[in-house]
């Protein structure tokens, strides 16, 4: 695979493949493998996108109505994780997107801890002193309610991050109590604090059976995008390129993306003006390069991706004996380089905020944040896409044009297929089309091969979050 630039778009080239970001086309040996691949019927193909469906509704106790939630892996084994939770002292409820690079391993480790790490920063002194005094016993407190869990640590592991996570308490308990809650500010100390425990975990424990495991979260990496909802009040924390997006009604009926987070990438000119002046002025060459950190990262902040935080020293003495030499990343003289440190929005809930779609890039990929907060608010109201017809090529014959009016008034006419909004973002993402989606395109895209997929789209996990506008319309100002 060679990476090349053309415009400002990173342009991927795999023998005669050419792939821009945002777009894929495909040239004659891949149509050649497309004829090869099995014709799934329209069952199988909803069987596949709703294999990892989940709903979740509430109790009508909070701003939250429910949430719909799937993901779709393009890696295997997929490397996007999800999580959602209730925060149990408070009304809070927690939802992210977890995506994993080098691996899904530091994804999978995040989304099961930084929950928790979360729910301790949001609670007063008393309340973390009475988790401490029933940890060993039968009434041990719980922080949260984690919903749709299904992997549990192995107990060495288990143990030692349980072991981080009470020294962090109690931290919490003695600093804390003497500063003024703010939730921007509790948010951050939850990322950065788990950021450090992976990196004391994989230095602290060296020589120990658990020593390959930790190196192996702190060597992989994951960005993230967690919503923490209470009442009127979201607050959405971010790092990398995930993206959460709030679908608002205007008052003429039609739908905006109001987005709740930043993508840290090169696209983003202020995250790299901020990491240029935290290097001398004699590594801006090197710094960023191929639009990508020190030429191979291309999100610029994550949790975990230590090869790009750690001391060279360290990197030499820890790393490279279970790595290689390749660890250590070119041009690697000031360290970090890198930041687990989230930017968090603020928006005040009201009745006109409708949803909220929290996705990993593999979503954004294929779909503008509009697409998906108009996809969404049709598939409310039962109907499919109402986007105005454009002739996909000039110099059309009427009969052509004919064609895709009848075809378009059947697609009208369906009401979507999933019931869903995450499937059904996922259906539109893989097979729209302006007319509906395509059954052909979606069972082409469900059947390449494993050694090319991940060419023509990435790993999709998705969570669509519905407010309750009665509750907001009720909320105090």
């Amino acid at each position: 695979m060679v990476l090349r630039n053309v415009g400002n778009s990173l342009i991927k080239t795999v023998g005669n493949v050419y792939i821009k970001k945002n777009e894929w086309s495909i040239r004659k040996p891949i149509k050649r493998l497309y004829t090869a691949l099995p014709r799934l019927t329209p069952l199988e193909v909803t069987s596949i996108l709703q294999a990892n469906e989940y709903t979740k509704e509430f109790d009508g106790q909070s701003s939250v109505k429910y949430y719909d939630s799937n993901q779709l892996a393009s890696n295997s084994p997929i490397e996007d994780t999800r999580c959602e939770a209730q925060c149990l002292f408070t009304k809070g409820i927690l939802l992210g997107v977890f995506d994993g690079h080098g691996g899904g391993t530091c994804a999978q480790i995040v989304s099961k801890r930084l929950f928790h790490y979360i729910s301790a920063c949001l609670l007063p002194a008393k309340l973390l002193k009475q988790y401490l005094s029933t940890i060993n016993s039968d009434n041990k407190i719980e922080f949260l309610q984690i919903f749709n869990n299904k992997v549990e640590f192995v107990s060495e592991i288990k143990d030692l991050y349980q072991a981080s996570f009470l020294s962090f308490v109690k931290e919490l308990i003695e600093t804390e109590c003497k500063k003024e809650f703010q939730m921007e500010r509790a948010l951050e100390n939850a990322f950065l604090r788990l950021d450090n425990d992976l990196s004391n975990e994989a230095l602290l424990n060296l020589g120990k059976t658990s020593t390959a495991r930790t190196l192996a979260v702190a060597m992989s990496g994951a960005v993230a995008a967690v919503a923490h909802i209470d009442g009127p009040h979201l607050h959405v924390a971010g790092v990398g390129d995930c993206q959460a997006v709030l679908g608002v009604l205007s008052e003429d009926e039609g739908w905006t993306a109001k987005s709740m987070t930043v993508e840290h990438n090169t696209d983003n000119r202020a995250e790299v003006e901020r990491i240029f002046s935290e290097h001398p002025a004699n590594e801006k060459s090197t710094v960023i390069k191929m639009e990508r950190l020190l030429g191979q990262l291309a999100p610029l902040r994550s949790l975990g991706d230590f090869r790009y935080k750690w001391s060279k020293d360290i990197l030499r003495e820890v790393v490279v004996p279970y790595f290689g030499e390749a660890a250590i990343p070119p041009h690697y003289h000031t360290p970090p380089y890198l930041t687990a440190k989230p930017e968090v929005k603020y928006h005040r809930l009201t009745p006109r905020d409708k949803f909220l779609i929290i996705a990993s890039d593999g979503l954004w990929d294929l779909m503008t944040p509009l697409q998906a907060v108009r996809l969404v608010g049709e598939h409310m109201s039962g109907k499919v896409t109402l986007n105005p017809l454009r002739l996909p090529r000039k110099n059309m014959k009427l009969s052509e044009i004919n064609k895709m009016l009848l075809q378009r008034k059947e697609g009208l006419k369906r009401k979507p297929l999933d019931s869903n909004a995450a499937t059904h973002l996922l259906r539109n993402a893989l097979g729209g089309t302006e007319y509906g989606t395509d059954h052909v395109k979606l069972s082409q895209l469900l059947t390449l091969p494993k050694e090319v997929v991940r060419i023509f789209r990435d790993d999709i996990t998705v969570t669509v979050v519905y407010m309750d506008s009665e509750f907001l319309r009720h909320c105090p100002p």
